[in-house]
Protein backbone atom coordinates (compact mmCIF):
# COMPACT_ATOMS: atom_id res chain seq x y z
CA UNK A 1 0.00 0.00 0.00
CA UNK A 2 1.13 3.48 -0.96
CA UNK A 3 2.54 5.70 1.88
CA UNK A 4 -0.16 8.25 0.92
CA UNK A 5 -3.09 5.73 1.47
CA UNK A 6 -1.74 4.50 4.45
CA UNK A 7 -1.27 8.01 6.17
CA UNK A 8 -5.21 8.74 4.84
CA UNK A 9 -6.36 5.62 6.01
CA UNK A 10 -5.11 6.35 9.99
CA UNK A 11 -6.16 9.94 9.95
CA UNK A 12 -10.00 8.71 8.80
CA UNK A 13 -9.15 6.52 12.39
CA UNK A 14 -7.74 8.98 14.36
CA UNK A 15 -10.95 11.24 13.23
CA UNK A 16 -13.13 8.63 15.17
CA UNK A 17 -10.80 7.80 17.57
CA UNK A 18 -8.49 10.53 18.77
CA UNK A 19 -7.47 10.49 22.60
CA UNK A 20 -8.89 13.79 24.38
CA UNK A 21 -6.41 15.07 26.34
CA UNK A 22 -5.72 18.35 28.00
CA UNK A 23 -3.05 19.44 25.76
CA UNK A 24 -4.36 18.31 23.00
CA UNK A 25 -6.60 20.19 20.34
CA UNK A 26 -8.74 17.84 18.95
CA UNK A 27 -9.27 16.78 14.76
CA UNK A 28 -12.58 18.47 14.84
CA UNK A 29 -11.36 21.64 16.94
CA UNK A 30 -8.34 22.04 14.36
CA UNK A 31 -11.00 21.54 11.54
CA UNK A 32 -12.81 24.18 12.37
CA UNK A 33 -9.73 26.46 12.61
CA UNK A 34 -8.44 26.22 16.49
CA UNK A 35 -4.79 25.82 16.60
CA UNK A 36 -2.78 24.22 19.43
CA UNK A 37 -0.47 26.32 21.46
CA UNK A 38 2.49 25.99 21.14
CA UNK A 39 3.68 26.65 24.74
CA UNK A 40 0.99 23.66 26.15
CA UNK A 41 2.27 21.05 23.26
CA UNK A 42 6.04 21.48 24.35
CA UNK A 43 4.97 21.35 28.04
CA UNK A 44 3.27 18.37 27.76
CA UNK A 45 6.18 17.00 25.06
CA UNK A 46 8.72 17.17 27.95
CA UNK A 47 6.53 15.73 30.99
CA UNK A 48 5.84 13.39 28.63
CA UNK A 49 9.38 11.71 28.17
CA UNK A 50 9.36 8.61 30.49
CA UNK A 51 6.60 9.03 32.10
CA UNK A 52 2.80 7.79 31.06
CA UNK A 53 -0.30 9.81 30.34
CA UNK A 54 -2.09 9.08 33.44
CA UNK A 55 0.73 10.73 35.54
CA UNK A 56 1.23 13.42 33.73
CA UNK A 57 -2.13 14.98 33.46
CA UNK A 58 -2.32 16.48 37.45
CA UNK A 59 1.20 18.00 36.73
CA UNK A 60 -0.16 19.38 33.17
CA UNK A 61 -3.04 20.99 34.50
CA UNK A 62 -1.70 22.10 37.95
CA UNK A 63 1.40 23.62 35.69
CA UNK A 64 -1.03 24.97 33.77
CA UNK A 65 -3.60 26.76 36.27
CA UNK A 66 -0.75 28.23 38.06
CA UNK A 67 1.61 29.30 34.92
CA UNK A 68 -0.49 29.57 31.96
CA UNK A 69 1.87 31.20 29.69
CA UNK A 70 5.96 30.25 28.61
CA UNK A 71 6.58 33.97 29.96
CA UNK A 72 4.92 33.54 33.46
CA UNK A 73 6.57 29.87 33.95
CA UNK A 74 9.97 31.83 32.90
CA UNK A 75 8.99 34.60 35.49
CA UNK A 76 8.51 31.23 38.45
CA UNK A 77 10.63 31.48 40.94
CA UNK A 78 12.93 28.28 40.89
CA UNK A 79 12.11 26.28 43.69
CA UNK A 80 8.80 26.53 42.95
CA UNK A 81 8.72 25.17 40.17
CA UNK A 82 11.06 22.13 41.51
CA UNK A 83 8.59 21.85 44.09
CA UNK A 84 5.52 21.45 41.56
CA UNK A 85 7.65 18.98 39.70
CA UNK A 86 8.37 16.95 42.94
CA UNK A 87 6.86 12.94 41.95
CA UNK A 88 7.38 13.95 38.57
CA UNK A 89 11.11 11.78 38.33
CA UNK A 90 13.87 12.65 35.82
CA UNK A 91 14.41 15.99 37.51
CA UNK A 92 16.62 17.55 35.24
CA UNK A 93 13.56 18.11 32.65
CA UNK A 94 12.09 20.47 35.50
CA UNK A 95 15.61 22.55 35.32
CA UNK A 96 15.92 22.46 31.33
CA UNK A 97 12.30 23.70 31.67
CA UNK A 98 13.30 27.02 33.22
CA UNK A 99 15.98 27.17 31.15
CA UNK A 100 14.15 26.74 28.01
CA UNK A 101 10.77 28.73 28.96
CA UNK A 102 13.73 31.87 30.14
CA UNK A 103 15.49 31.71 26.19
CA UNK A 104 11.83 31.58 25.13
CA UNK A 105 10.78 34.59 27.19
CA UNK A 106 13.67 36.95 26.34
CA UNK A 107 15.11 36.03 23.36
CA UNK A 108 12.00 35.00 21.49
CA UNK A 109 9.75 37.21 22.88
CA UNK A 110 7.62 34.81 24.46
CA UNK A 111 6.63 32.79 21.21
CA UNK A 112 8.09 29.26 20.89
CA UNK A 113 9.97 29.60 17.19
CA UNK A 114 8.53 27.96 14.16
CA UNK A 115 10.91 25.80 12.29
CA UNK A 116 12.02 22.38 14.00
CA UNK A 117 15.80 24.09 13.01
CA UNK A 118 15.17 27.03 15.82
CA UNK A 119 13.30 24.81 18.05
CA UNK A 120 16.78 22.35 18.54
CA UNK A 121 18.81 25.43 19.65
CA UNK A 122 16.92 25.79 22.30
CA UNK A 123 17.67 23.99 26.25
CA UNK A 124 16.52 20.97 26.70
CA UNK A 125 14.79 20.41 23.72
CA UNK A 126 15.90 17.15 21.57
CA UNK A 127 15.03 16.02 17.90
CA UNK A 128 11.40 13.98 19.64
CA UNK A 129 10.54 17.34 20.82
CA UNK A 130 11.52 19.80 17.82
CA UNK A 131 9.30 17.78 15.85
CA UNK A 132 6.56 17.01 18.08
CA UNK A 133 6.59 21.03 18.22
CA UNK A 134 6.50 21.57 14.98
CA UNK A 135 4.19 18.81 14.12
CA UNK A 136 1.47 19.48 16.36
CA UNK A 137 1.57 23.23 17.27
CA UNK A 138 3.11 24.27 13.88
CA UNK A 139 1.47 21.60 11.04
CA UNK A 140 4.89 21.03 9.64
CA UNK A 141 5.69 17.57 8.03
CA UNK A 142 8.07 17.13 10.64
CA UNK A 143 8.96 13.12 11.59
CA UNK A 144 7.90 12.13 15.44
CA UNK A 145 8.87 9.23 16.72
CA UNK A 146 8.17 8.25 20.47
CA UNK A 147 8.30 4.20 21.76
CA UNK A 148 4.97 3.74 20.58
CA UNK A 149 5.71 4.79 17.02
CA UNK A 150 8.82 2.63 17.33
CA UNK A 151 6.84 -0.61 17.82
CA UNK A 152 3.95 0.87 15.42
CA UNK A 153 6.77 1.03 12.71
CA UNK A 154 8.74 -2.26 13.94
CA UNK A 155 5.34 -4.19 13.45
CA UNK A 156 4.61 -2.31 9.68
CA UNK A 157 7.13 -3.86 8.24
CA UNK A 158 8.01 -6.90 10.55
CA UNK A 159 11.57 -5.05 11.32
CA UNK A 160 13.73 -7.24 13.11
CA UNK A 161 17.03 -5.16 14.03
CA UNK A 162 17.01 -5.13 17.20
CA UNK A 163 16.51 -1.43 19.54
CA UNK A 164 18.21 0.82 19.92
CA UNK A 165 20.28 -0.38 16.65
CA UNK A 166 17.06 -0.01 15.17
CA UNK A 167 16.32 3.49 15.82
CA UNK A 168 17.44 4.84 12.58
CA UNK A 169 15.85 2.47 10.58
CA UNK A 170 12.78 2.88 12.42
CA UNK A 171 13.00 6.53 12.13
CA UNK A 172 13.41 6.06 8.16
CA UNK A 173 10.29 4.26 8.23
CA UNK A 174 8.36 6.79 10.01
CA UNK A 175 9.49 9.97 7.93
CA UNK A 176 8.07 7.96 4.76
CA UNK A 177 4.78 7.60 6.10
CA UNK A 178 4.87 11.51 7.14
CA UNK A 179 1.94 12.60 5.34
CA UNK A 180 2.11 16.83 3.92
CA UNK A 181 -1.35 16.98 4.32
CA UNK A 182 -2.43 17.18 8.32
CA UNK A 183 0.96 16.61 9.64
CA UNK A 184 0.25 17.45 13.35
CA UNK A 185 -3.00 15.64 13.32
CA UNK A 186 -0.91 12.26 11.39
CA UNK A 187 1.95 12.82 14.38
CA UNK A 188 -0.65 12.10 17.13
CA UNK A 189 -2.86 9.71 15.11
CA UNK A 190 0.51 6.88 14.92
CA UNK A 191 1.12 7.71 18.55
CA UNK A 192 -2.28 7.23 19.48
CA UNK A 193 -1.90 3.98 17.28
CA UNK A 194 1.02 2.66 19.61
CA UNK A 195 -0.80 3.54 23.30
CA UNK A 196 -4.22 2.21 22.59
CA UNK A 197 -4.38 -0.47 19.45
CA UNK A 198 -0.76 -1.49 18.49
CA UNK A 199 0.02 -1.77 22.33
CA UNK A 200 3.30 -4.02 23.66
CA UNK A 201 1.52 -6.92 24.99
CA UNK A 202 -1.46 -8.20 23.39
CA UNK A 203 -2.40 -5.63 20.49
CA UNK A 204 -5.63 -5.29 19.44
CA UNK A 205 -4.75 -6.05 15.61
CA UNK A 206 -8.29 -6.87 14.54
CA UNK A 207 -8.65 -3.29 15.38
CA UNK A 208 -5.85 -1.85 13.46
CA UNK A 209 -6.28 0.42 10.68
CA UNK A 210 -3.03 -0.96 9.24
CA UNK A 211 -3.80 -4.14 9.27
CA UNK A 212 -4.05 -4.98 5.89
CA UNK A 213 -0.84 -3.91 5.23
CA UNK A 214 0.91 -4.93 8.33
CA UNK A 215 3.95 -7.18 7.47
CA UNK A 216 4.37 -8.24 10.96
CA UNK A 217 0.16 -9.42 11.10
CA UNK A 218 0.73 -11.35 7.74
CA UNK A 219 4.36 -13.13 9.40
CA UNK A 220 2.34 -13.52 12.56
CA UNK A 221 5.02 -11.74 14.89
CA UNK A 222 3.28 -9.06 16.04
CA UNK A 223 3.20 -9.87 19.49
CA UNK A 224 7.19 -10.02 19.49
CA UNK A 225 8.38 -6.74 18.00
CA UNK A 226 9.97 -4.67 18.23
CA UNK A 227 12.92 -7.08 19.44
CA UNK A 228 15.22 -5.11 22.45
CA UNK A 229 18.98 -5.57 22.78
CA UNK A 230 18.46 -7.32 26.66
CA UNK A 231 19.01 -4.60 29.23
CA UNK A 232 22.09 -4.70 31.65
CA UNK A 233 21.33 -5.73 35.35
CA UNK A 234 21.19 -3.00 37.65
CA UNK A 235 23.31 -1.90 40.39
CA UNK A 236 22.52 -1.47 43.44
CA UNK A 237 23.54 1.98 45.82
CA UNK A 238 23.81 2.30 49.55
CA UNK A 239 22.60 5.23 51.57
CA UNK A 240 21.94 6.98 54.76
CA UNK A 241 19.04 9.68 54.97
CA UNK A 242 19.09 11.64 58.11
CA UNK A 243 15.09 12.97 59.30
CA UNK A 244 15.92 15.40 62.00
CA UNK A 245 12.83 17.00 63.64
CA UNK A 246 13.31 19.87 66.04
CA UNK A 247 11.16 19.89 69.57
CA UNK A 248 8.92 22.51 67.15
CA UNK A 249 7.75 20.67 64.76
CA UNK A 250 10.34 21.83 62.42
CA UNK A 251 12.06 19.60 59.78
CA UNK A 252 15.55 19.92 59.15
CA UNK A 253 16.16 19.70 54.69
CA UNK A 254 18.48 20.74 52.46
CA UNK A 255 18.82 21.42 49.06
CA UNK A 256 20.81 19.26 46.44
CA UNK A 257 23.06 20.72 44.23
CA UNK A 258 21.87 21.73 40.64
CA UNK A 259 23.92 19.62 38.94
CA UNK A 260 23.59 15.66 39.86
CA UNK A 261 20.78 13.42 40.74
CA UNK A 262 17.52 14.79 42.48
CA UNK A 263 19.51 18.60 41.31
CA UNK A 264 17.62 21.53 43.15
CA UNK A 265 15.14 19.31 44.74
CA UNK A 266 14.92 19.45 48.47
CA UNK A 267 15.62 16.54 50.68
CA UNK A 268 17.17 15.01 53.29
CA UNK A 269 20.81 15.37 54.59
CA UNK A 270 22.34 12.24 54.10
CA UNK A 271 25.59 10.53 52.87
CA UNK A 272 26.92 9.78 49.85
CA UNK A 273 25.22 7.03 47.88
CA UNK A 274 27.36 3.94 46.65
CA UNK A 275 28.49 0.56 47.89
CA UNK A 276 29.23 1.26 51.75
CA UNK A 277 28.42 4.74 52.77
CA UNK A 278 30.02 6.53 55.98
CA UNK A 279 28.10 8.00 58.42
CA UNK A 280 27.20 12.17 57.89
CA UNK A 281 24.95 12.81 59.77
CA UNK A 282 23.85 16.90 59.66
CA UNK A 283 23.28 17.66 63.27
CA UNK A 284 24.74 16.10 66.82
CA UNK A 285 21.83 13.77 68.13
CA UNK A 286 20.47 10.41 68.95
CA UNK A 287 19.91 8.99 66.44
CA UNK A 288 17.40 6.42 65.96
CA UNK A 289 17.80 3.34 62.82
CA UNK A 290 14.29 2.76 61.28
CA UNK A 291 13.88 -1.41 60.22
CA UNK A 292 12.23 -0.42 56.78
CA UNK A 293 14.78 0.68 54.51
CA UNK A 294 13.23 3.20 51.65
CA UNK A 295 13.67 1.81 48.12
CA UNK A 296 13.56 3.28 45.64
CA UNK A 297 14.54 2.70 41.63
CA UNK A 298 16.64 5.31 39.10
CA UNK A 299 16.93 4.67 35.41
CA UNK A 300 20.32 3.53 36.16
CA UNK A 301 20.05 1.75 39.49
CA UNK A 302 18.28 0.87 42.98
CA UNK A 303 18.74 2.83 46.00
CA UNK A 304 18.28 1.32 49.02
CA UNK A 305 18.23 4.33 52.16
CA UNK A 306 18.60 3.56 55.95
CA UNK A 307 16.72 5.98 57.34
CA UNK A 308 17.34 7.36 60.66
CA UNK A 309 15.61 9.70 62.63
CA UNK A 310 16.30 12.09 65.61
CA UNK A 311 14.41 14.82 67.74
CA UNK A 312 16.95 17.88 68.26
CA UNK A 313 16.34 20.69 70.71
CA UNK A 314 15.42 24.27 69.53
CA UNK A 315 19.41 25.67 70.59
CA UNK A 316 21.21 22.99 68.55
CA UNK A 317 22.70 23.91 65.07
CA UNK A 318 23.17 21.96 62.24
CA UNK A 319 26.58 21.53 60.22
CA UNK A 320 24.23 21.49 56.79
CA UNK A 321 20.37 22.26 55.88
CA UNK A 322 18.17 24.62 57.21
CA UNK A 323 15.12 23.83 59.30
CA UNK A 324 11.83 24.46 57.67
CA UNK A 325 8.99 25.41 60.16
CA UNK A 326 5.41 23.32 59.78
CA UNK A 327 3.52 25.79 57.84
CA UNK A 328 6.29 26.07 55.30
CA UNK A 329 6.80 21.78 55.05
CA UNK A 330 5.08 19.95 52.41
CA UNK A 331 5.69 16.82 51.85
CA UNK A 332 4.56 16.30 49.04
CA UNK A 333 7.23 18.82 47.54
CA UNK A 334 9.97 16.19 48.24
CA UNK A 335 11.31 13.84 45.51
CA UNK A 336 9.88 10.47 45.62
CA UNK A 337 12.46 8.74 47.14
CA UNK A 338 12.54 11.29 50.02
CA UNK A 339 8.74 11.34 50.43
CA UNK A 340 9.16 7.40 50.77
CA UNK A 341 11.70 8.04 53.77
CA UNK A 342 9.26 10.31 55.26
CA UNK A 343 6.56 8.26 55.15
CA UNK A 344 8.55 5.66 57.01
CA UNK A 345 9.88 7.94 59.86
CA UNK A 346 5.85 9.60 59.88
CA UNK A 347 5.19 6.02 60.86
CA UNK A 348 7.56 4.55 63.16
Amino acid sequence: MREAARAEDLLEWYDRHARDLPWRIGPRARAAGVRPDPYRVWLSEIMLQQTTVPAVKPYFEAFTARWPTVSDLAAAEDADVMAAWAGLGYYARARNLLKCARVVASEHGGVFPDSQEALLQLPGVGPYTAGAVAAIAYDLPATVVDGNVERVMARLHDEHTPLPDAKPVLTGYAAALTPDERPGCYAQAVMDLGATICTPRNPACGLCPWRPSCAAWDAGTAAELPKKVPKKRKPVRLGIAYLARRVDGAWLLERRPDKGLLGGMLGWPGSEWNEAPEEAPPIRAEWKTLPEEARHTFTHFHLRLTVKTALVPMERVPSRGEFVELPAFSPSDLPTVMRKAFDLARGS
